[in-house]
């Protein structure tokens, strides 16, 4: 029985829509988006719902998140299908989400289970605790490129922990980005009015963001939109976990295995066609090494596939749409304007985008016809582009990695890990990978980013307990107190 219901995706009230297959153009669906008056709707009737969740013995929260994990299994070749036609998703990467979905709605699961608190000392004669109470009413707000993973590491927590949700996924992944959660927690047991699912546009973002019975903001997305969120938020004295870009550094030292790292190094790269916020947008190599690493990785990006993820076994699909083909095309070409080496790719056919290496990325290089300095080297291009540049010692290496404004993601390949590791530590990001690279996320495991990148860790694990609840005091005494008035 087929888990998606089309009907269940016109009954906003904003402007009508289509789901678009990114590698053919052929309409999948039609729908409708929200609209700011369905926001304020749907946070009116969350707040109500959330209280009586919120009383729900711990094990009815964690009984539905279970269940939901289980129908990402049990559905999965009809979710996938989506995943790969929507978001342009190889097979290998639609599995990726539905597993690491799964996996969410588990973990969540056992957060119901968490201790509540903690009893305090006191220097009165009274009892002293703290217990985290649900936030109420929490907002996300989720990208095209992971829909699925970026929606549900929000939403699983958030109601496993007694709050109401209100997703507002991306219009271009509006099905495997957002209706597929709302059937799947339906199907799973939720009480209805606890999870409103809304795809739209910036105005549905803001509202949402305004809305006084929303109380904390989960937002994943560009630093440029995260900034406006932030800014929002702050006006209406609300907490906003934002998780931004990144232009995340990929180190090789001198010493490293390049049989082994090549593997490791196109995957940072070129990964769901580069459109990850934790790929790597600067391969730093020693100098030793970076003739033949660059050549090397230009031969790996030659000899991948690139196609319709739906039809062939590929291992590149198409961007997302053709404002991101535009700026992809438009860094790569500016790039090479001002003197960069395109050592592999830099073609595309429609939106398929081959995987580029970009080779002497200094941001300072020149040549004919030169514009200044490279942008795909300092900028995120989120793209299949991978910008390589030699350093010769290790404070070099250092000062290179620390010139972004970003901090997500490090990844550092060598045969002496505790060099990496002392290395790291004058490189600050909320993510370090020794001998792998930057794509790696875990359901268990903090995750965020610094500067540029975020606000720090704000999922997985124990964080989602900072993120999704409030912390009360509370004290008792067995007589009221007596104070010199």
């Amino acid at each position: 029985m087929a888990l998606l219901d089309p009907k269940d995706w016109i009954s906003l009230h904003g402007d009508p829509a289509e789901a678009v297959e990114p590698a053919t153009g052929e309409v999948l669906a039609t729908l409708t988006l929200a609209a700011p008056t369905d926001v304020t709707d749907a946070a009116a009737t969350a707040a109500a719902a959330q209280r009586d969740w919120a009383r729900r013995p711990y094990p009815e929260r964690a009984a539905v998140l279970r269940r939901a994990g289980d129908l990402f299994q049990q559905h999965a070749a009809e979710i996938g299908e989506w995943i790969v036609r929507e978001a342009g998703s190889v097979r290998g990467k639609a599995e990726f989400e539905l597993r690491t979905a799964a996996e969410e709605c588990y973990e969540a699961a056992a957060l119901a289970h968490r201790p509540l608190g903690q009893v305090l000392p006191s220097g009165a004669p009274r009892l002293s605790y703290t217990t985290r109470v649900p936030a109420g009413v929490v907002g996300v707000i989720a990208p095209f490129n992971v829909p699925l993973i970026l929606a549900v590491r929000s939403v699983a927590p958030a109601l496993a922990l007694g709050n109401a949700v209100v997703l507002k996924p991306d219009p271009r992944t509006a099905v495997c980005g957002g209706h597929v959660l709302a059937a799947v927690f339906a199907e799973a047991g939720l009480p209805a009015g606890l999870l409103h699912v809304l795809p739209g546009g910036a105005d549905v973002g803001r509202a949402l963001v305004a809305d006084p019975r929303v109380r904390v903001i989960s937002f994943t997305g560009s630093t440029a939109a995260g900034r406006s969120v932030g800014a929002l938020a702050a006006q209406h004295l609300k907490r906003a976990h934002l998780e931004l870009g990144g232009n995340s550094a990929f180190l090789v030292l001198e010493d490293a295995d390049l049989d082994a790292a090549m593997s490791t190094a196109a995957w940072a790269s070129f990964f769901h066609q580069g459109q990850v916020c934790m790929t790597a947008g600067r391969h730093l190599v020693h100098a030793s090494r970076y003739e033949e690493y660059v050549a090397r990785l230009a031969a790996k990006a030659d000899a991948l596939t690139v196609g319709d993820p739906f039809r062939a076994q590929v291992h590149l699909g198409p961007v997302i749409d053709r404002g991101q083909l535009g700026k992809i095309v438009a860094l790569v070409r500016e790039s090479a304007a001002a003197g960069v080496r395109i050592a592999a790719g830099g073609t595309h056919h429609e939106l398929f985008y081959r995987p580029t290496v970009l080779a002497d990325a200094d941001p300072d290089a020149t040549g004919p016809g030169s514009v200044g300095a490279s942008p795909a080297y300092c900028e995120e291009v989120f793209g299949p582009v991978a910008p390589v540049r030699a350093f010769r010692t290790l404070d070099e290496a250092v000062a290179l990695a620390n010139e972004s404004s970003y901090g997500l993601a490090l990844g550092v390949v060598t045969r002496d890990a505790a060099r990496a590791l002392e290395l790291a530590d004058r490189i600050p990001t909320g993510l370090l990978h020794i001998n792998d690279q930057t794509v790696n996320d875990e359901p268990v495991a903090a995750f965020g980013g610094l500067a540029d990148s975020g606000t720090g860790s704000r999922f997985g694990g124990e964080a989602n307990l900072d993120a999704f609840t409030e912390t009360r005091w509370t004290t008792v005494r067995a007589t009221p107190a007596a104070y010199p008035f």
